[in-house]
């Protein structure tokens, strides 16, 4: 880029930047039930200082295939609620288009879970690893046996670098740890957000929110010396402070999922 063009860049009246955002996910199942917007209300109302004018997106990939939305007025009821519908997550072509016709905006789905688990070659007992280094075809019968050779030492896999973070972590800031894990030495206050793809470390006291397995990994985990987040979650599946147990407060503990289901458990000292 050349100066001119430099100087234009610099001088112009905007400016277009990439930023990550965590935003609230509503997996609509059935909108026509009598009790989806109570039962929401009733949520909301645990928790009124984290929903208030919170953004949101919706899910409708559990919706009946042809079954009518009608976005105007879906997202005017959730707006009544303090809720901000700002786009579609998945959905068919037909939803999408509706979706825009009302002017949300079409998300790309998040980036997809923890790799899967190598499973065993058929009829083999080996797994795949293991069969990729054995096979052959076998030596004929009139040549001397030889020794078996040494296999070489497979690679290792490679390891999950982790963002390590030595200073406090300020109201207003977000920390990412993309692909790892996210060690924060010092305290977290209100209003900071802590993100990681792994799991999340905070030997300190946690007071802000805390997402870890933001990818889909359910074998994330969040530890901390202190507990007084506003809202921690694995993997999408979150608890707000309100519905925290009082008893945990201030206490050190790890958090994790475990049948669907996110704990808290204090971890013995």
């Amino acid at each position: 880029m050349n100066t001119s063009a430099q100087m234009a860049y610099r001088d112009a009246p905007f400016q277009m930047r990439g930023s990550t955002f965590t935003l609230m996910v509503l997996k609509v199942g059935d909108p026509r039930n009598p009790n989806f917007f109570p039962v929401l209300a009733g949520k909301i109302a645990q928790a009124p200082n984290f929903f208030r004018n919170a953004p949101v997106v919706l899910d409708l990939d559990d919706l009946p295939a042809g079954a009518p939305f009608d976005f105007a007025q879906f997202t005017g009821l959730l707006r009544n609620l303090g809720l901000i519908c700002i786009g579609l997550q998945g959905g068919t072509r037909e939803l999408q288009d509706a979706a825009l016709a009302a002017g949300l905006a079409v998300v790309p789905p998040a980036r997809g879970g923890a790799s899967e688990p190598i499973r065993p070659l058929a009829d083999s007992g080996r797994s795949a690893a293991q069969g990729a280094l054995g096979g052959g075809a076998p030596a004929a019968a009139a040549q001397p046996q030889q020794p078996p050779q040494p296999q070489p030492a497979p690679a290792p896999a490679p390891s999950r670098g982790s963002l390590i973070v030595t200073e406090p972590i300020r109201s207003g800031r977000q920390i990412y740890a993309e692909g790892g894990d996210l060690i924060v030495i010092g305290a977290v206050s209100p209003g900071a957000e802590l993100v990681a793809d792994g799991s999340i470390h905070v030997y300190g006291a946690l007071r802000g929110r805390a997402l870890a397995g933001v990818g889909g990994d359910r074998s994330a985990r969040i530890f901390c010396h202190s507990l007084e987040a506003e809202l921690v979650s694995i993997a999408g599946l979150y608890r707000v402070s309100e519905d925290m147990d009082k008893s945990l407060r201030r206490r050190q503990v790890q958090i994790y999922l475990d049948n669907g289901f996110l704990h808290i458990d204090p971890v013995a000292v």
